[in-house]
């Protein structure tokens, strides 16, 4: 499955549930690495990377997703939606 079919799917699902969400665009002038998709849910803080089955983290997103570790943030590496549904259901 496409990376852009799956992040439909996770956006979907986002706004159906209700929570902030928005599809990070970088640029030139903007950070690297930064999350596909930015979540705001019952006051936690996510960002998900979305990547396909055979998809990889460079290492600027590795170091992103630890530094929201680091913030008591959530990170998820999404390879599917249900992934995404796991760790929201948990929260």
């Amino acid at each position: 499955m496409r990376e852009k079919s799956i992040e439909t799917k996770i956006k979907q699902y986002l706004t159906s549930i209700g929570a902030y969400h928005f599809k990070y665009h970088g640029g030139k002038y903007s950070r690297v690495g930064v999350p596909d998709i930015i979540v705001c849910y019952k006051g936690r803080f996510i960002g998900i990377e979305v990547k396909n089955e055979g998809g990889k983290l460079s290492p600027l997103q590795e170091i992103n997703l630890q530094l929201i570790k680091n913030s008591g943030g959530i990170s998820i590496i999404a390879r599917s939606l249900e992934e995404v549904k796991n760790v929201i259901t948990s929260i």
